[in-house]
């Protein structure tokens, strides 16, 4: 059986590499492990994937055009390098690229998609295997709502129709496929009616609040993806700002942007989920507490070293904040 599934992971990353495009993108296959109980978490899980890597601004290259050479939404590589101007960052500058990712804390089942993180992940259970994608979602008006669906059909090259709220606004009724279309080339339907995830005329917008609830993805990303989203396949939609993952025992918090405004104080929202995990004990609290602050949304390592008081009664100043031992 291990053998089965080894030669079955070896052919799905090779049929997962055919047609895209010659770049270092993250919708490449990773292996994960998720461990049936949590005595063995620390030791075994393998929730963290991808890998760091780096990059030099080449001339007339733009913090857009890098973030979809390594699979990124737009945001992801813009939160790490805030002061940067996003249209003409300095040539020459030398970057680190943030391919990686904590995995949700979910059934891991199918299509994922966590809201506050513009990603969404493909789980392909049988083989222990996850891609991942970056996405634009919907605006504050507008918003991508939380769920568990299915797909409920697929469409290539699809008409767009209009809904009557935007109809004004477009003058016209339908978009039929091509250029111009903002569905794409390729739809895959929800089962809550009018929701899809889809590709874009505005490939910018990935990354972004750009949509009126659905979910979009780079061209090169929906072409890849849509073969292998199958009627039936479930699709959970979930908000989770903060994951803790695993991987070479250690353990690695990601923390984000509250975007939709959900959560009245982020700081406690993460202590309660720490709780909850029951991983208190055996993390660093002062790079937790950063992490929290920060919401830089890259995995960071908060394993606890033994026998150290990481606080030491010494105040950890944050953004203008000040806080002595656990807030």
């Amino acid at each position: 059986m291990k053998a089965r599934k080894s030669l079955f992971a070896i052919i799905f990353l090779f049929v997962s590499s055919l047609g895209l495009p010659p770049s270092l993108s993250a919708s490449g296959a990773f292996s994960y492990f998720i461990p049936k109980g949590k005595d063995d978490t620390n030791s075994r899980a393998l929730t963290v994937v991808g890998s760091e890597r780096n990059h030099t601004i080449q001339p007339n290259e733009t913090l857009l055009d890098i973030a979809r050479k390594f699979g990124l939404g737009f945001w992801e590589l813009k939160s790490l390098y805030r002061e940067l101007d996003s249209w003409i960052p300095p040539e020459g500058l030398k970057l680190k690229i943030p391919a990686t990712w904590v995995l949700p804390q979910t059934r891991h089942e199918g299509i994922v998609i966590n809201v506050p993180e513009m990603r969404l992940y493909l789980f392909i259970k049988s083989i222990q295997m996850v891609k991942t994608y970056p996405i634009g979602i919907g605006v504050l008006n507008g918003r991508t709502p939380f769920g568990t669906f299915h797909v409920s059909g697929k469409l290539e090259n699809p008409t767009w129709h209009i809904p009557s709220s935007l109809r004004r606004k477009h003058g016209r009724v339908s978009i039929p496929p091509g250029p111009e279309n903002p569905l794409g080339t390729h739809w895959i339907s929800l089962s809550l009616n009018g929701y899809g995830i889809h590709g874009t005329d505005f490939p910018w917008g990935v990354g972004r609040l750009v949509s009126h609830g659905c979910i979009r993805l780079y061209p090169e990303d929906i072409e890849n993806l849509y073969p292998f989203a199958r009627i039936g396949m479930p699709v959970e939609i979930i908000y989770e700002p903060v994951k803790f993952g695993f991987r070479h025992n250690r353990i690695s918090v990601e923390v984000q942007e509250d975007i939709y405004h959900q959560i009245p104080n982020l700081i406690r929202y993460g202590f309660a989920q720490l709780k909850e995990e029951g991983l208190e004990k055996r993390v660093n609290l002062k790079k937790f507490t950063i992490a929290l602050v920060e919401r830089t949304g890259i995995p960071i390592d908060i394993t606890k070293v033994r026998g150290k008081n990481e606080f030491a009664d010494k105040p950890i100043l944050l953004m203008g904040r000040e806080f002595i031992g656990k807030p």
